[in-house]
């Protein structure tokens, strides 16, 4: 299909925000400025949801509500030139930590408040998220050591019907059902983060408060042991 004169005039114009937002970075790492405080600005000044780059999609906002700006991260520091160290740079793309801790005003005032908003539907979201299901997998494991039970396959499913009332393919179905996508056989990393962020609303609307403090406590505490392991 033959690109509109308009379509060519945004794709132009959008490729040299994002030149200038690649530029602006280099040029603060250049200056001094700490990497983690100059990618932070990056990232809030950063006008893109989504991009493609050499056919790689990058998605930085998850059903327009959870922003992962370890997803822009990673895009952003891939064109910082080596300004960054190799061992820093893995520990924040790999382990979600920066060299040192920020305060949550300290990341809110360097993100904005807007992303900084999106970026808590994220980490409660998908992060916490993924680490309380590992943590409901893990006691239903100990339940069935305990009884004598052999592992068995159906431990995913288990914890997915304790958790969101249902079992993982048909929650998936019906996550894609919802957003009128094909069925597949097959999950990208993003749509998984999407199905993840999806199931944690459905989580909290059909659990009390209580039971919701309860088990963010939990994928909390399982979350600071995987960061601690």
């Amino acid at each position: 299909m033959r690109k509109r004169p308009t379509d060519t005039a945004q794709a132009a114009s959008t490729s040299n925000v994002v030149q200038e937002e690649l530029d602006r970075l280099n040029e603060a790492l250049q200056n001094g400025t700490a990497w983690p405080e100059a990618l932070l600005e990056a990232v809030g000044r950063w006008p893109l949801a989504y991009e493609e780059v050499d056919g790689t999609r990058y998605q930085y906002l998850l059903l327009d509500e959870a922003f992962d700006w370890i997803a822009l991260a990673a895009r952003l520091l891939a064109g910082t030139d080596g300004k960054v160290p190799d061992d820093e740079k893995s520990a924040l793309l790999f382990d979600g930590r920066l060299p040192q801790e920020l305060t949550d005003s300290r990341l809110r005032s360097l993100m904005g408040p807007e992303k900084y908003r999106t970026h808590l539907n994220h980490f409660y979201g998908v992060v916490v998220e993924e680490a309380l299901l590992l943590a409901v997998e893990e006691e239903i494991r100990k339940e069935h050591t305990s009884k004598g039970m052999l592992e068995t396959d159906d431990v995913v499913d288990t914890a997915y019907r304790r958790l969101y009332r249902d079992d993982q393919v048909a929650l998936l179905e019906l996550f894609r059902a919802e957003l009128a996508r094909p069925p597949s056989d097959s999950i990208s990393l993003t749509e998984l983060k999407e199905f993840t962020y999806w199931l944690f609303k459905r989580r909290l609307d059909s659990s009390d408060s209580a039971r919701v403090a309860s088990d963010t406590k939990k994928g909390l505490l399982r979350l600071l042991r995987l960061q601690r392991d």
